[in-house]
């Protein structure tokens, strides 16, 4: 077997694997690199030695068997046998669902989760989005620590693992998402820079020095971060990437980092005969990163939509802290006008920024589906003190307003797992370090951050307590029980109505039309020929809709079709969504 390393400032490199050492090989076709033969297996432990030092993982390690300080192991990903051809799901009409292994079910593994995929194709979404599933140190955390870009977080059942989960969820009919991140590693666990300019001083992130994209040594880098995203594409047979936080990716080169991924991911698509997309997070409400290439953008298929869910969360919640400032203004006006244009802040002041923010979204060019639309996910609840959900302040009324929304609006809509019962369960920021001062590093951040907030530090969950981890998880035996089962019901006939509708997943973003009053806290738009209206009041509405005939779809609370005029009456709290005829 070939074991191969990149280490350019480095003058002895020596193969550690099983019981033997030997010595690699400068490889002159390729600068920096090294590399040997040795015999090798499925499950043989390896590691490197620079320089007669410590022997350390594989920065290329596919799997990480006795976590990120241990040595690393081959994988054989041949002798994995599928069980489901798959050609693919693609991004448009899809219905996300953003998951984390570790809480979606008491158990915490990718083979718990599996047997739960079940639920999630009975309620309709296409698409399972996974958290990092990169090792980290201990066993419960969120994942954004990850390190080892090719491995599978062993507690969560290693390589073998996620492929029975993807096969599993294929043959559903459920495509697969994982969430990557490429903006920093570690820090724990953390030996990249032992073996070459993986960092640069250059530029400065919120996790300190930037991941080089730029700098000297950066082609390797770059090469080593689209490697990994292709083998998670090929070797796990995944259908698309959400890339973390990339307005952390500084990258000055003409060709940015994001053109070069969705580049390749897109020969990879065409080389595999199956669709295969990128969702970005980004900050920056640039529309050039979900612009195609061919167009001038940076080709990247979609990205989250923070501007949809601040317009909605303080148009439900009136919170008004923070970046819900500018939002929480006039929350209708903010809402209509990322339902119709995609970004609140193209190009506007933004208080939390105290700069202007973002730049106009050309209705015509990008296609609706481009943008993702939410009203929780794990940051919007996990960063909050105590990770409460919406259901923990909003009536099941208004949650199901919430959900029509999302649902019948014109982006890609994404749910948070357990939001379709309105879980009862907070989910909460935990960690498990083993190191212990960046444990306590961890435990006095959050304090500090939520008491200049005037939280008492007794209301602030420890996140190395592993209570905060078991508060998390999900509680299966909700779904049956009230006031659950009917919001779980609510959201099943909303997924359905997205599917059946064509005029729900229509790209164009232009013909969203809205229409609103903030004073009696009624909110109606028309996609097409179906029309929606949310009553956010506790009194009854009469909404105008424009229609005379009208065929109502679905209703969480009983309503007439309107009247002659045109006008609906809707109870208080309530939805409905109507068809015209």
């Amino acid at each position: 077997m070939q074991f191969e390393v990149w280490a350019p400032q480095a003058d002895r490199v020596t193969l550690h694997h099983g019981d033997t050492t030997r010595a690699l090989e400068r490889d002159p076709g390729r600068e920096g690199w090294w590399s040997g033969e040795a015999e090798a297996q499925d499950g043989t432990r390896y590691g490197f030695a620079l320089d007669d030092g410590p022997v350390l993982p594989d920065p290329r390690s596919r799997r990480q068997p006795d976590g990120p300080d241990g040595p690393s192991a081959v994988v054989d990903h041949e002798r994995y046998e599928w069980r489901v051809p798959w050609t693919g799901s693609a991004l448009p009409g899809a219905v996300l669902y953003e998951l984390h292994v570790g809480t979606y079910t008491r158990e915490g593994t990718l083979d718990a989760a599996a047997e739960r995929l079940g639920h999630l194709a009975e309620l309709g979404v296409t698409h399972v989005q996974l958290m990092p599933l990169c090792p980290f140190p201990g066993v419960h955390g969120w994942g954004y620590e990850g390190v080892s870009l090719w491995a599978v977080h062993e507690p969560y059942g290693g390589p073998e693992a996620l492929k029975r989960f993807v096969d599993r969820a294929h043959e559903l009919g459920l495509g697969v998402v994982l969430d990557v991140v490429h903006n920093h590693l570690g820090p724990s666990g953390n030996y990249l820079p032992v073996f070459g300019p993986y960092f640069t001083e250059t530029h400065h992130t919120p996790w300190g020095a930037a991941v080089n994209l730029d700098a000297p040594g950066s082609d390797e880098v770059r090469a080593y971060l689209l490697g990994s995203a292709l083998a998670w594409l090929r070797d796990y047979r995944l259908d698309g990437l959400r890339l973390d936080a990339v307005h952390a990716l500084k990258d000055t080169r003409a060709c940015h980092f994001l053109e070069e991924l969705s580049t390749a991911v897109d020969a990879l698509a065409a080389e595999l005969e199956r669709p295969l997309f990128l969702i970005a997070e980004s900050d920056l409400n640039d529309p050039r990163i979900i612009t195609p290439r061919a167009e001038g953008g940076l080709g990247v298929h979609a990205q989250w939509n923070d501007d949809f869910h601040h317009a909605l969360h303080t148009t439900f919640t009136g919170e008004a802290q923070g970046y819900y400032e500018d939002f929480a203004r006039a929350p209708f006006a903010a809402l209509t006008k990322t339902l119709m244009g995609g970004f609140f802040h193209d190009g506007t002041y933004s208080t939390f920024r105290d700069r202007r923010h973002g730049r106009p979204l050309d209705r015509t060019r990008v296609a609706a589906h481009r943008l993702l639309g939410y009203t929780q996910t794990h940051d919007q609840i996990g960063n909050r003190a105590q990770g409460d959900r919406l259901a923990a302040s909003l009536s099941p009324g208004l949650l199901a307003c919430a959900a029509a929304l999302m649902l019948t609006g014109p982006f890609t809509p994404m749910l948070f797992m357990g939001e379709e019962w309105a879980a009862g369960t907070p989910w909460q920021f935990f960690t498990d370090h083993t190191d212990p001062e960046l444990a306590e590093a961890v435990r006095n951040g959050r304090r500090r951050e939520f008491a200049a907030h005037g939280w008492a530090e007794e209301d602030i969950p420890d996140p190395q307590d592993p209570a905060t981890r078991d508060r998390s998880c999900l509680d299966w035996s909700e779904p049956e029980s009230a006031p659950h089962a009917r919001v779980l019901a609510w959201y099943r006939d909303l997924i359905a109505l997205r599917h059946a509708q064509p005029d729900l997943t229509d790209p164009d973003l232009a013909d969203t039309k809205v229409a609103c009053d903030e004073d009696a806290r009624w909110f109606a738009f028309r996609r097409g020929d179906v029309r929606v209206a949310v009553n956010l009041g506790k009194e009854p509405a009469g909404i105008p809709l424009g229609a005379r005939h009208a065929r109502v779809l679905a209703a969480w609370e009983p309503v007439e079709a309107p009247g002659a005029d045109g006008v609906l009456s809707v109870p208080g709290e309530s939805c409905v969504v109507l068809t015209q005829e």
